[in-house]
């Protein structure tokens, strides 16, 4: 799959082997199945027209320019996962487009101009909701209206699950209060977070807990802080095991907030620091809390752990 990063007004794409295309358009952030049924739909008509199918996503999130936001934006899918996740849908390229004050300003016609007939676009497909241009002006009627013949237009519905739209907003709204197992029906996969492996505290060893302690990249949306059954990969290889989210009052000041991501990995003594790791969450045991002592401590763990064991014996993952 080909990455191609564009900016306005000064490195638009330039179609060198004059590749036609038909475009998924979006922020997709999540690539939930919402987003890919608009993906799917691109496909299926690059399939139909016999050309390669695209998507255009955009960075960073339009908040950071348009509403002034001066605090960081955590993505349910941080560009580079959202990029991995396109490469499993079959699309043959991905444009990145740096959404700047001057991109801001484009009207729905110059957008159109430079980034889809410049590009060969054959045929456009976005969620129905999608705008586009300066205020968000551009509809999907007016990509249909502008086309002067070189582009067709699909729009896909709304998509729902239990009478809701799937949206990202939705899909925050959940991680926010930990419910995973519907962040996975809504994503159509587990939720996933990749970091590497740190040196901690060291203290589960001391209580036959040991943990592999997770920084993540920067930008990742985090969960509600709690225990959670949760796979890690390590090495191309799958392991299961609990996860602590958190700031462990139990032995650190409340004053001093840090929070910390370690996972206690079932039958697994092998030394991983430095280590890339991915991490998929499938259910929320329980919330964190502190406890008297160590032995107070010990016990609960090992409750988790009998938790999400049966959790991943009796649910197909």
């Amino acid at each position: 799959m080909d990455v191609h990063h564009l900016s306005y007004p000064n490195h638009l794409y330039k179609n060198e082997r004059n590749e036609a295309y038909s475009l998924a358009i979006g922020f997709f952030d999540g690539v939930h199945s919402g987003h890919q049924a608009v993906i799917q739909e691109a496909v299926d008509k690059g399939r139909e027209l016999n050309v390669k199918t695209a998507v255009m996503t955009f960075d960073p999130h339009p908040s950071l320019v348009l509403g002034g936001r001066k605090e960081q934006v955590f993505y349910i899918t941080p560009l580079e996962q959202k990029i991995e996740l396109l490469k499993e849908l079959q699309v043959d390229a991905v444009f990145v487009v740096r959404f700047t004050s001057d991109f801001a300003k484009l009207t729905p016609a110059q957008f159109i101009e430079a980034f889809i007939k410049n590009a060969n676009v054959k045929h456009v497909t976005a969620g129905f909701d999608f705008t586009f241009g300066a205020f968000g002006k551009g509809t999907l009627e007016h990509m249909a209206q502008l086309s002067e013949g070189k582009y067709t237009v699909s729009v896909v519905g709304k998509q729902e699950l239990t009478g809701e739209k799937i949206s990202s907003t939705r899909i925050r709204a959940e991680l926010k209060v930990g419910n995973m197992e519907k962040v996975k029906e809504l994503l159509g996969r587990p939720f996933m977070l990749s970091g590497v492996v740190v040196h901690g505290d060291k203290r589960g060893r001391t209580i036959d807990f040991p943990t592999a302690n997770v920084q993540l990249k920067e930008g990742q949306f985090t969960p509600a802080t709690g225990v959670y059954a949760v796979k890690i990969r390590i090495q191309e290889k799958w392991h299961d095991g609990v996860c602590n989210v958190g700031f462990k009052p139990t032995f650190n000041n409340p004053d001093e907030k840090k929070l910390s991501i370690e996972v206690h990995i079932f039958h697994f003594d092998q030394s991983i620091y430095g280590e890339e790791v991915i991490v998929h969450w499938y259910k929320r045991i329980r919330s964190e809390q502190k406890f008297n002592g160590i032995d107070e401590l010990k016990a609960q763990i090992g409750k988790d752990k009998l938790v999400a064991i049966d959790y991943f014996k009796n649910n197909i993952v």
